[in-house]
């Protein structure tokens, strides 16, 4: 009876005694199991598999594949909060692998050389509308084209990006890197037409003979806060603030600066108004560092650059220059709770950063699209809105808002765009079991350091917007790629091969691994001890029908 990886039963206790020919009661088989970096990518990349490919110095089929899933991995490389790199089971042996350096190599490289993205499919003759040029609909654009479909994406603003030109700030994401970027994905065809703002959706899909519709404007606008204020100072939002400094008007803010929020956009805030010349940059927030929407090294990158954070406090009245402020503390749960206790603060201008939302009022008119509470669309697993052909993505629907989960957003919606365009239902294969570092038999030691990008100094970075981290070069990208574990999935190191004391296993040559002679096997499970990654599993003898 043959043995189907869907049925494995895997038996690991090595303690019991050994099989021998014909009275093996298990036997070993190779199989694929899913690596927690790719388990925990938003966009989707198979990491592992690029990494692979890095490590033998074979950079643009890295890059190939990567862009596969991502169309912006010198963006991703550079803003990415990389999850994958807190999933990798490399941490657990000395620190994880540095996935987001490796990427953001491979995106420059590819733009050095000026590698083209590629079309898989054949031309389609249908025509899809984009509205957002930010990373979800530069995504969804890049995918559809692959496809073979025709592609225009109208955005509202001067210059596509969306948030990743307008709400990043330069220092961590260079302008030129990222329309490089853009520029592959025009050359695939599509057509980016920008200062053009779609009011009206189901007209313009009609008149432009478009089949499909997504949507992926952002949340662009900065939530406000109803602070009681008299002969306030300048209030600004985060949102404007940051577009602004992009476009060259940046505000006059003065000497003290307060910045209201405890996420992201509050330290890239922090860090802009301080390069902007404020002499203090002081973050408030109402809960303590530990419940914090921020990443921590956003928020240690920001201290280091000497901004101050205020927290357990939360702005009750602003009367001019002053600030009264109120002390929380948090009960068991997280939540903050006022305590009565106040204080005064001195500020030349307050920023709000409480969060951004998306402007969709002009869906409304749209039949069948709903909404949320916050306003946001609501999608089906398909990301359709309730109005058949059009899509939607990205920061406007419910769920988490990153650049990586819009562009996996893209990804998404451009494939079931496809199967839905073609009269069909996307059906997403079964995962592959998921393999954890307790399941890898690695050495007891380790001397693989990981590699460390290069920073600017702290003296030179407030005088402009000149990029902080360096990036890796090719030796040490190269290096830090062969850190990977390749957990759960064979790489060929032969280890099986040398272990195995009944020459059972044969080898297929470079890039077709290995192959189980069961006639010689025993079902010692040398070769499942052994196999570092856990490319193998013992499992029970088939009974013959």
């Amino acid at each position: 009876m043959a043995i189907k990886p869907s049925d494995m039963t895997p038996v690991v206790d090595l303690t019991r005694g050994k099989g021998a020919g014909p009275f093996r009661w298990r036997r070993p088989l190779y199989v694929d199991l899913l690596p927690p970096c790719n388990e925990a990518c938003p966009a989707g990349e198979n990491v592992q598999a690029w990494l692979g490919l890095a490590q033998a110095g074979k950079y643009r089929e890295a890059w190939e594949v990567l862009v596969r899933d991502n169309p912006l991995p010198a963006v991703h490389g550079r803003v990415c909060y990389h999850p994958c790199e807190s999933a990798c089971n490399r941490g657990e042996l000395d620190a994880p692998v540095s996935i987001h350096a490796v990427e953001r190599f491979l995106g420059d490289l590819a733009s050095e050389k000026g590698w083209p993205l590629k079309i898989e499919g054949a031309p389609s003759g249908k025509r899809i509308l984009v509205i957002g040029a930010g990373p979800c609909g530069l995504s969804a654009a890049y995918h559809l084209a692959r496809l073979g479909h025709m592609v225009e994406i109208r955005e509202a603003g001067p210059l596509p990006g969306g948030m990743t030109h307008f709400g990043i700030p330069a220092y961590r994401l260079p302008r030129a890197e990222l329309l490089r970027e853009i520029g592959r994905i025009e050359a695939m065809g599509v057509r980016i037409l920008t200062d053009h703002k779609v009011e009206d959706v189901l007209g313009e899909k009609r008149e432009g003979g478009f089949d499909a519709v997504f949507i992926a404007i952002g949340a662009g606008i900065g939530k406000h806060v109803a602070i009681p204020a008299r002969d306030a100072v300048r209030v600004l939002d985060a949102v404007s603030l940051l577009h602004n400094v992009t476009t060259g008007e940046a505000p006059r803010i003065g000497r003290r600066v307060v910045v209201y929020g405890g996420g992201n956009t509050a330290m890239d805030t922090a860090r802009t108004v301080k390069r902007l010349g404020a002499e203090e940059a002081l973050i408030v927030y109402r809960r303590d560092r530990a419940h914090m929407p921020a990443h921590a090294f956003e928020a240690d990158e920001a201290i280091a650059e000497g901004v101050k954070i205020k927290w357990l406090t939360t702005i009750k009245e602003i009367i001019g220059p002053d600030l009264t402020v109120e002390m929380m503390e948090l009960d068991a749960k997280g939540r903050p709770h006022p305590t009565g206790r106040f204080e005064t603060l001195k500020a030349d201008a307050i920023v709000l950063a409480l969060g951004q939302e998306s402007e969709s009022s002009f869906l409304r008119q749209v039949p069948g699209i709903e909404f949320a509470a916050d306003g946001a669309v609501t999608v089906g697993a398909d990301m359709m809105t309730g109005h058949p052909g059009i899509f939607a993505g990205g920061d406007m629907v419910p769920g988490e808002q990153s650049v990586t989960v819009s562009v996996g957003h893209g990804k998404r919606a451009a494939r079931t765009i496809d199967a839905w365009l073609r009269g069909k239902r996307l059906e997403r294969p079964p995962r592959h079991p998921l393999v954890g570092f307790g399941m890898l038999h690695l050495p007891v030691y380790s001397d693989a350091d990981p590699s460390l990008e290069k920073t600017l100094a702290l003296a030179e970075r407030l005088s402009g917007f000149e990029e902080v981290v360096s990036g890796l070069g090719e030796k040490e990208a190269r290096y830090e790629s062969r850190r990977c574990l390749s957990c759960g999935n064979c790489f060929e190191c032969d280890i099986c091969y040398a272990a195995c004391p009944e020459d059972a296993i044969q080898k297929l040559g470079p890039g077709r691994r290995y192959r189980f002679d069961y006639d010689k096997c025993t079902g010692c499970a040398v070769c499942f001890g052994e196999c570092p990654c856990h490319a193998i599993e013992m499992l029970p003898e088939p009974r013959a029908e």
